[in-house]
Order: structure tokens, then C-alpha cells, then sequence
């Protein structure tokens, strides 16, 4: 049996051989070119596309499997809503700048002059037989000449008038100097009793009778010089 196995093999390669053989003679045949008396320009061969292609032919199955998977839309990723907004920005509106409130000046002392005190005049009835008192509102600083200045305004008339008048005290005794206005028809020694009673009795009760000014006695002058009635 070993023989036969043997001989069977030989008849398979002699076969093999006999197929190779009978191969490569007809490879041989067909690649001698045919003898052409004609020279003929080989004509550009055209590369087919999808001979070029690297990519393999799409079969029918291939292209139905495309054709469903086209058919099945991406769902387009959903963008968070807060994703593109910008993030909020608090813009803090500047509170309006306080004006600066004025600085209140420190209270001025008083000035003396703009004060008024009270004090009794002393002013002659229409027969002029008394002196009647009155409280009135003189300047603070000057009460002295103030208490004069009103007696003495009573006492101009159309006749008589007087433009200028001084104060002195000294030594508890008040001087009194009158000035008799340019255009005054009348002067001083012309005054009648009742009317030199009204002016000269009336400041010198007023002015003695004030016990806060010490005024012990009163003088009368006409620019400086002694008016004796």
C-alpha cells in the first residue's frame, strides 16, 4: 500500500508539472507583439475613475445602508441658553454727589449799635405845665444822646429848627451844646417861655431822672458857649 500511495504522488507532480508548463508557453505566445508594417501613435490611454479611485465600488447593499443613513438626521447638538448670553453685568449707577451743604458761620457777636434799650422820656403837656414820662426805644451804645435826639425832634417846627447837637457827661454833669440850622427863622433866645420849658425842662428831667446814667446836673451851650435863661 505504501508503493501505490508513492506512485499516485508521482502521477500528481508530473501533472502539476505538465499544467506549469503548458502555463507559461501560452503566456509567452501571447506577449510577442504582432508585426505591424503601419506605425500607429499609441493613443493616450484614459485612466478610468474608478480604476484611480482608492476607495472600492459602492455596491447596492453599501449604498442602501448610505441611503438610510442619510435618511437619519444628526439632531444638532442643543445649545445651553445660557451658553452664547453674555454673563449679566451689574452696572451700578453712580448716586448723584451731595452738594456740600455750606458750612453755617459761626454766630457774630451782636453789635452793640444794632441794639435798642428802653428808657423814661420825660416830654412837656400842650400848656406846658408838666413833663409827662414815656418809655421809649433808644439806641444801646449811645442812650444818652439817643434819649436827647428825641426830645429835640418833637421841638422842630416850621420856624425854628436845629441841624447838629453834642453830649458830654462828665463828672455826673451832662453838656448839652445845640446847633441852630443856617435857614431857621427863629434862634434860641427868641423861644417863648412855654417853648424853652419844652426843650430845656424835658431833657434835663430826662436825663436826671435815668438813675442808671449818674447824671446829677444838666448844661446847655450854643457851640460852646453857655445859653443863660
Amino acid at each position: 500500500m505504501h508503493n501505490t500511495i508513492n506512485t499516485t504522488k508521482k502521477y500528481l507532480l508530473a501533472f502539476i508539472m505538465a499544467a506549469i508548463a503548458a502555463s507559461l508557453s501560452s503566456c509567452s505566445s501571447n506577449s510577442t507583439p504582432s508585426q505591424d508594417t503601419t506605425s500607429e501613435i499609441p493613443a493616450p490611454t484614459t485612466t478610468s475613475a474608478s480604476t484611480l479611485s482608492p476607495f472600492p465600488r459602492e455596491t447596492p447593499s453599501m449604498a442602501h445602508l448610505r441611503a438610510k443613513s442619510e435618511d437619519i438626521e444628526t439632531p444638532a447638538p442643543t445649545e445651553s441658553p445660557t451658553a452664547n448670553t453674555p454673563a449679566a453685568t451689574t452696572i451700578e449707577t453712580p448716586s448723584p454727589k451731595e452738594s456740600p451743604t455750606p458750612s453755617t458761620p459761626a454766630a457774630t457777636p451782636s453789635v452793640t449799635t444794632g441794639k435798642t434799650t428802653n428808657v423814661t422820656l420825660y416830654t412837656s403837656d400842650v400848656q406846658c405845665q408838666q413833663l409827662i414820662p414815656q418809655k421809649v426805644a433808644v439806641p444801646a451804645d449811645e442812650p444818652v444822646k439817643g434819649a436827647v435826639g428825641k426830645i429835640l425832634e418833637q421841638r422842630d417846627s416850621g420856624d425854628f429848627s436845629l441841624s447838629n447837637y453834642r453830649v458830654n457827661v462828665k463828672n455826673g454833669v451832662a453838656t448839652v451844646d445845640l446847633r441852630v440850622a443856617p435857614n431857621s427863622k427863629r434862634q434860641i433866645a427868641s423861644l417863648s417861655s412855654c417853648e424853652q420849658f419844652a426843650l430845656f425842662s424835658s431833657v434835663r428831667k430826662t436825663l436826671t431822672s435815668n438813675a442808671q446814667w449818674k447824671i446829677k446836673d444838666v448844661r446847655f451851650t450854643e457851640k460852646g458857649e453857655e445859653i443863660v435863661f
